[in-house]
């Protein structure tokens, strides 16, 4: 407030890096300082959640999980342990699509990049994902334990810590008063309330052929949106692109998909959802998708063909 002038109510934006990926905190406010040290929360959050989950520091309970695999059971975090029964239920909801024992997988294999030229043949591909199986991984509630079952099996929340990050610093925004905004965790966003004007918050869909254009956009409050592309990072072998999603039952590249946005309540889910379906291809992802309550998808394939769910239009 300036005098008694009342300052109309403005976005207020911090971009960071956390989780090794960039961060964009917005906030609505008529007051700068306030706003600032609003973010400051979330951003506090971010890091206690990356602390958490990182495989980049052996403290991390992600990493003693690792180390004790086929050895003995960890015991961890209420958080951490209710995180990975999540991971594990979507994993069965895609039929292992999903899964978060991807760790083991042998990445001296790929470098998705024009230096890449051949695909390992498949028996290299199948053994580099011998130990991928979420159905190895067990849990004991009564002692928040968690043991991965063989010698060599690793866990990563790649696939859903992001979102997972992103619905938390919402939640600690709006327990601190903050009624609009939106986080964006490198595109798996979270959006609540409205613009300054108070209009829904209108969100790109980037175009699978030029990342810094969007070739659609959706109007929403209240919800989060995820999109897997292969626009960033992808091979052209014999004439056809392959995404950098490995197939955790073949240990193979995917193709045929150039992204896909998932619409949802929860980040964490739109993050986790949006890879599966990529593996899964157009037909039998869209066809889970729309057996899904409040749950939309947008899939656009590799001839440029646009699949939408029964329940969302875009423009």
């Amino acid at each position: 407030m300036v005098g008694d002038i009342m300052q109309p109510p403005v976005v207020h934006k911090r971009i960071l890096k956390l989780m090794g990926n960039r961060f964009e905190i917005s906030l609505v406010s008529d007051n700068e300082e306030w706003a600032h040290s609003r973010i400051d929360m979330a951003v506090a959050e971010i890091a206690r959640i990356e602390r958490l989950l990182t495989t980049y520091n052996e403290e991390s309970e992600t990493n003693q999980i690792n180390a004790m695999a086929g050895i003995a059971p960890v015991m961890v975090d209420k958080e951490v342990f209710d995180l990975i029964s999540r991971s594990i239920r979507i994993s069965a909801l895609t039929q292992g699509a999903f899964d978060i024992t991807y760790g083991s997988i042998d990445k001296s294999l790929w470098n998705f990049d024009v230096n890449m030229t051949v695909l390992p043949d498949k028996e290299t591909a199948l053994n580099s994902v011998r130990l991928t199986n979420y159905q190895n991984i067990e849990l004991d509630a009564e002692n928040t334990t968690v043991f991965l079952k063989e010698k060599g099996m690793r866990i990563g929340f790649g696939g859903i810590g992001k979102g997972y990050a992103a619905d938390r610093a919402k939640l600690i925004l709006q327990q601190a008063g903050v009624s609009n905004g939106i986080v964006n965790a490198a595109g798996d966003l979270i959006t609540w309330g409205n613009q300054p004007n108070g209009r829904p918050w209108t969100i790109a869909i980037a175009d699978p052929d030029k990342a810094d254009k969007p070739f659609s956009s959706v109007d929403i409050s209240n919800m989060a949106v995820a999109t897997s592309g292969n626009y960033a990072k992808y091979a052209v072998i014999d004439g056809k692109r392959y995404s950098h999603t490995i197939d955790p039952k073949t240990g193979l590249p995917v193709s045929g998909i150039k992204s896909v946005t998932i619409i949802c309540p929860s980040a964490e889910f739109a993050d986790a959802m949006a890879t599966p379906v990529t593996v899964m291809g157009a037909q039998v992802g869209l066809h889970l998708i729309n057996q899904l309550q409040h749950v939309a998808c947008i899939i656009v394939t590799d001839d440029n063909k646009v699949f939408t769910s029964k329940n969302i239009n875009i423009k």
